[in-house]
């Protein structure tokens, strides 16, 4: 795209919310923002079940306390992974070096990957915990939702985060103008300096850049004999 770099133009541009929230990579993080909501609240809710007869609560997924610490651990990052690359798209096209556009947007890549990974890997884990959770230990099948939504949300969540990887990737294809974008920043000052034009020392001269250059004069001695390549005045 002419004029742009790494999905977004110039750095300087009025914010345009409306224009934001339809961008595809800012919805996928709403949704991975509310998803991570519904994994981490769900099993803080509904999560621990106990027995009639006993007090102490055990997590719904088999009695297994790993697969709720997960849970919780994992929904609970993923919400506020959610929230810095948010505040990191609407800060973004104020970003005026193409190598820190690369870095986010290649970080952007990465941790997003790694989301969807996690969420497969926590899917997998609800999903065989609560087949195996024994029907004594939760007679009244208490939080039967709850985790169900869990496993619901994280299986939607390797989409979501999936799908911001590849528009990441996306946009990193598209790269930078470099007709319209400095790799490097340069000091106005120097940039300046070094477009005017160079100094040149002259001798004879009241002013600056008036009389004979030095490099071009000639020297005699006392009996007109070349001397040096210098001249006497």
């Amino acid at each position: 795209m002419e004029g742009m770099a790494y999905g977004a133009g110039k750095a300087g541009g009025a914010f345009n919310p409306i224009t934001f929230f339809q961008q595809p990579h800012t919805i996928l993080r709403i949704l991975s923002w509310f998803f991570s909501i519904v994994i981490f609240g769900s099993i803080a809710n509904e999560g621990y079940v106990n027995r009639p007869d006993e007090a102490q609560e055990f997590c719904i997924f088999n009695r297994n306390q790993n697969a709720c610490n997960y849970g919780l651990f994992m929904g609970t990052l993923a919400f506020l992974c959610c929230l810095v690359f948010l505040a990191l798209d609407v800060y973004f096209p104020q970003i005026s070096s193409v190598k820190d556009r690369k870095k986010a947007v290649l970080a952007d890549v990465g941790v997003s990957a790694f989301w969807s990974f996690m969420w497969f890997v926590g899917f997998c884990f609800l999903t065989n915990q609560w087949q195996v959770a024994k029907q004594e230990d939760n007679p009244l099948r208490e939080g039967g939702d709850a985790a169900r939504a869990a496993i619901t949300f994280a299986f939607f969540s390797i989409f979501t985060w999936a799908a911001q990887s590849f528009f990441g990737y996306q946009r990193y294809q598209l790269g930078a103008d470099s007709a319209l974008f400095s790799q490097d920043y340069i000091d106005p000052s120097l940039d300046a300096g070094a477009a005017g034009d160079p100094y040149t020392f002259t001798a004879g001269g009241d002013d600056l850049g008036q009389g004979a250059p030095v490099g071009g004069s000639s020297y005699q001695g006392m009996n007109g004999e070349g001397g040096g390549g210098y001249q006497e005045y």
